[in-house]
C-alpha cells in the first residue's frame, strides 16, 4: 500500500508509465491515476508526505478502515500515531506503518 503525496492511498487506481532512470534506458513503473504522480521506486524516490497532526489522524483513520481494525486497535493506533508524529522525524507513511506494526506486535498478530 502506497500513501501518495496527494494524501490518498494508492490501491488499484494506477496506470502504467515508463521512466528513464540512471541505470536503464526505460523502465516501467506505476502512477497514481487520481493525481498523475509517477512513482520512481527504482531510484528510491517514493512519495513522502509530511502533514499536520490533524491531517495525519484523518489519514490514519482511512488506513484503519482499509486494515479493518476494531475500535480498541484504532484507539491504540491513533495514540501511537500521535506519539510518533511528535518526534517529527518520519513521513506520514512511515508513521502509519510503524504505529500499525507496534499495535499488531502488542496484540500478537504480527
Amino acid at each position: 500500500m502506497i500513501l501518495c503525496e496527494c494524501g490518498e492511498f494508492v490501491e488499484g487506481c494506477t496506470f502504467k508509465a515508463y521512466i528513464k532512470p540512471s541505470a536503464n534506458p526505460s523502465t516501467s513503473t506505476i502512477g497514481h491515476r487520481n493525481c498523475g504522480l509517477i512513482f520512481d521506486s527504482l531510484e528510491g524516490k517514493m512519495p513522502k508526505r509530511y502533514s499536520s497532526k490533524k491531517e495525519l489522524k484523518i489519514t490514519a483513520m482511512k488506513f484503519a478502515e482499509i486494515k479493518k481494525m476494531d475500535y480498541e486497535a484504532i484507539e491504540r493506533f491513533l495514540i501511537e500515531v500521535d506519539g510518533i508524529k511528535s518526534d517529527g522525524k518520519l513521513s506520514d507513511g512511515e508513521i502509519l506503518v510503524t504505529a500499525f506494526r507496534k499495535i499488531m506486535m502488542k496484540r500478537g498478530e504480527y
